[in-house]
């Protein structure tokens, strides 16, 4: 499968293309000029995606074809994938159920049931290469950088049902399938990698309050910004293996103090935290601290939008209490590095976060009086 960019023009079949990473991906592939079609597929339509002006333009292009489906619906995922033309030569699964707070079934059925869907179909039109888009939440909580073939222990509801569609594609002995396990992924059109962090530190810069956070500084929180995951779908589509697992992580080595630090500069607050002992308690009830914290933030939110004649907005500081539990989030990238794959974006930056806060004030999402 391996080739330069540029030789050849493929067909790709982006699914949950109207999302953060699928926008991304679909971008990409018209600036380099790597396809003579995509179809991007979701239950999203681009006019109600939330999509930037450069987004919008990118989908308005004459190579891109959207088409709507809800991919847990059987006969919908193969009308999803027919097409008079012919086959597909990638198919790249970016659809998944993410809205926090949703029931278990709602997820199994938005994460399990659409991925083995996907992938039935994908063999059954004998697709040139699949890719599946994980999560680096499968593994265990380590201090230690987790490789592909590290213990798994999933400590989050995607990430436990993540890991049984990786098991299951791994029972297709027809499919020519990869898989993607990502760090954090943040950047333009990101709501819920580190975005609701940005909004929390807007927050406490509009309460004139100091951010507090639970455990400490030194929580892995690894990262990778949106165009190297994009680089490296594409990456693996040209050199990757059929069957195998690659770490996608950045060279930042990504912390909760790095990023609270980061944040903190942009919004000219103060940052401290509770510490593993008080946090450990707070543990004990972490549902209900987490509402607390919720509801602190949620009404100044509110008010700041309201002030800045924000009617609606997809954003908010809402922190779902998986993620606020002391499991490390660290990944070694060196497999997929060994195939020549290099990051664009090695490590998070000011400017890198800036860029996604920038992006939301220009489309009237974010408070311009919280920016500045």
């Amino acid at each position: 499968m391996a080739g330069s960019v540029g030789e050849n023009k493929f067909r790709v079949l982006v699914l949950g293309g109207c999302g953060f990473l699928g926008r991304h991906f679909t971008e990409f592939l018209i600036k380099n000029e790597l396809v003579s079609k995509i179809r991007v597929v979701d239950k999203v339509p681009p006019q109600t995606a939330w999509l930037n002006k450069y987004h919008q333009e990118i989908f308005a292009n004459s190579l891109v074809e959207f088409k709507s489906a809800n991919l847990i619906n059987s006969a919908s995922c193969q009308n999803a994938f027919s097409d008079s033309e012919g086959t597909f030569d990638f198919v790249i699964n970016f659809a998944a159920e993410t809205k926090t707070g949703q029931s278990d079934a709602v997820y199994r059925e938005g994460i399990v049931k659409l991925s083995i869907n996907c992938a039935k179909e994908s063999c059954k039109q004998k697709v040139k290469r699949y890719v599946e888009i994980s999560s680096g939440q499968v593994y265990a909580n380590e201090k230690m950088p987790s490789k592909e073939t590290s213990q798994l222990d999933p400590w989050t509801t995607m990430g436990k049902l993540k890991l049984e569609v990786e098991k299951e594609l791994s029972s297709f002995s027809d499919l020519n399938y990869i898989v993607l396990r990502p760090a954090i992924v943040y950047g333009k059109g990101d709501k819920q990698g580190l975005t609701p962090r940005l909004v929390v530190g807007a927050v406490y810069k509009h309460l004139g309050e100091m951010m507090k956070l639970l455990w400490t500084k030194d929580l892995k929180m690894n990262t990778v910004h949106v165009s190297d995951v994009s680089r490296a779908v594409w990456h693996v589509c040209m050199n990757g293996k059929k069957g195998e697992v690659y770490n996608v992580v950045d060279k930042g080595e990504s912390t909760q103090g790095k990023i609270s630090s980061i944040i903190s500069d942009i919004f000219n607050i103060n940052h401290d935290y509770f510490g593993s002992a008080m946090s450990t308690l707070a543990k004990l009830d972490l549902n209900n601290l987490v509402e607390e914290i919720n509801d602190k933030h949620l009404g100044p939110w509110a008010e700041a939008c309201a002030k800045d004649g924000i009617c609606n907005t997809p954003l908010n500081p809402y922190l779902h209490s998986e993620l606020l539990n002391d499991k490390h989030l660290n990944l070694n990238g060196n497999k997929l590095d060994a195939t020549g794959f290099v990051y664009q974006v090695p490590s998070i930056t000011k400017e890198n976060l800036r860029e996604v806060i920038d992006d939301y004030v220009e489309m009237n999402l974010f408070p311009r009086s919280l920016a500045l």
